[in-house]
């Protein structure tokens, strides 16, 4: 047996490529969960502007989600619960916030990109919801 384990809580800290990786992915989704309350008036005129019903409330909910997560997932602590308010982030986020299929010209090039980019973190996130849940 090698002498990298991948279950039980104390050591994901310990196995350097996930450390790297989630301080990587926690960090960056902390930096956006940050940027989502320093703007959050716009945060939330953009998603009234998508007919998302009670964004004044489901913005900064959702925002909290992120930076609850993000925490959750550099630090390792509570992972099941912070892996999973990330997944849910983005399912529920990409599709409502980045319908590129809605829009046209350069909007849906942008919506498009986001689309991908939250597509390929929602992956990142479901790999770490998986390593959570085998901890478990």
């Amino acid at each position: 047996m090698s002498g990298t384990r991948t279950t039980g809580s104390g050591t994901a800290g310990r196995d350097p490529p996930a450390l790297l990786g989630r301080l990587l992915f926690g960090g960056m989704l902390a930096a956006a969960a940050i940027n989502s309350f320093r703007g959050l008036e716009g945060q939330i005129a953009y998603a009234e502007s998508k007919n998302i019903e009670y964004a004044e409330y489901l913005v900064p909910f959702s925002s909290g989600m992120l930076a609850f997560g993000s925490l959750g997932i550099v630090l390792w602590r509570f992972p099941r619960l912070a892996t999973g308010a990330v997944v849910t982030f983005f399912a529920a986020v990409t599709p409502t916030m980045h319908d590129f299929w809605t829009a046209s010209g350069q909007e849906r090039q942008n919506e498009l990109n986001h689309f991908i980019k939250n597509g390929a973190m929602l992956g990142a996130a479901l790999a770490f919801l998986r390593r959570a849940s085998r901890q478990s």
